[in-house]
């Protein structure tokens, strides 16, 4: 009795521990992944939860190389924490950052391999290293490391791992990052950043090392930021086949996130395409339209096209790592839900909706 009664207890510091943890995880968000946020609203808990505490290590370590006195150290000191993160010989308790521990514990639970937050963390030195991207594809590799990692280990969390749709997850991370870029041109130069494709830049007549030097919005460059933006639509367009493969409850929050992204790209051509001069923003009036959107969204036209379409290249690797691991066993149902009520309502309107159909594929011709 004495050892159930010291089991109980300490299962339930474990619980206090780590619940602490996420807390802290959804704190450090607040100030920079609203977006993020809201689109997580739309998750069932057993998702939203471990997508949080994935989000806020990825945060925590862009934010640790952007703002460190030394970006390659801070790389380095990623790598380290990372390391002993994913080590299972490590006690959880003995780790540093609530984001660490948390990520530590989604890592063993969703059984993500170590190459996609390894991938994410070599995206980050390249910033730190000040890379430029001559070609489309030169910048797909850099997005598929910063971004298409995350929408593999989203994907794992949700107990997807068909190589189809974790392609399309991964595409949607490459996408929003797409987006992001558009968005940031001003930003990122005032770093001395640039990702715009050079090749593309020299062809809208821009000398991308003059341009750096001196960054002004001017209609050459709003030329490039569309052609980025149309990359991006010809990857959210994709994606909807990947939505339609995930368990039905996760599918609006999924909906949720591509809607909103790809709206950003959406307010920086409204602004004639300058992110130089001013930032994009989704209003928050907006984003309850697209939330409202995303549930009405569960069955993505042209899915099954989109689905046969072969992986980006550059997240080959990432699909591979994925389709390398064991398969977890799925999580309890009950816990799934966005609120048991409204996945049920969900449900009940897919079921319907199926059921319509059925009724229309029996009526005779002319009927």
């Amino acid at each position: 009795m004495a050892q159930d009664a010291d089991a109980k207890a300490h299962a339930s510091s474990d619980a206090d521990a780590d619940a602490a943890d996420l807390a802290a995880c959804r704190l450090a968000l607040r100030h920079g992944s609203r977006t993020f946020l809201a689109a997580s609203l739309m998750l069932p808990k057993a998702v939203r939860e471990p997508a949080c505490a994935l989000y806020a290590f990825c945060r925590m370590a862009d934010d640790a190389v952007d703002g460190g006195y030394d970006p390659t150290r801070s790389v380095e000191q990623l790598r380290l924490r990372l390391a002993r993160a994913c080590d299972p010989s490590v006690a959880r308790a003995s780790l540093d950052s609530p984001a660490d521990r948390a990520l530590a514990s989604v890592v063993e639970r969703f059984d993500i391999p170590r190459a996609l937050p390894e991938a994410l963390i070599e995206g980050f030195e390249w910033d730190a290293q000040g890379r430029r991207y001559e070609t489309l594809d030169d910048l797909h590799h850099y997005a598929a490391r910063v971004a298409g990692t995350v929408g593999a280990m989203m994907a794992l969390l949700m107990n997807t791992r068909e190589p189809a749709a974790v392609a399309r997850a991964c595409e949607l991370g490459v996408a929003m990052q797409l987006s992001n870029i558009a968005r940031d041109v001003g930003e990122d130069a005032a770093m001395g950043r640039l990702y715009l494709p050079a090749a593309w830049m020299r062809e809208a007549g821009i000398d991308p090392d003059a341009w750096l030097a001196k960054p002004v919005f001017s209609a050459a460059l709003a030329s490039v930021v569309a052609r980025l933006l149309a990359a991006a639509d010809e990857l959210y367009a994709r994606v909807g086949a990947g939505v339609a493969a995930l368990p039905l409850g996760c599918r609006p929050g999924i909906n949720a996130a591509r809607f909103m992204y790809a709206d950003i790209g959406h307010a920086v051509r409204r602004a004639g395409h300058d992110s130089v001069s001013r930032r994009a923003v989704v209003p928050a009036s907006r984003k309850v339209w697209l939330l409202l959107r995303a549930l009405a969204t569960l069955r993505p036209s042209a899915a099954g096209e989109a689905s046969a379409l072969p992986a980006l290249s550059a997240n080959d690797f990432l699909v591979a790592a994925v389709a390398a691991t064991a398969t977890p066993m799925p999580p309890d149902r009950a816990s799934r839900g966005i609120g048991d009520r409204l996945v049920g309502v969900i449900e009940l309107f897919d079921r319907l909706e199926r059921k319509d159909r059925a009724v229309l594929m029996r009526r005779p011709t002319g009927a």
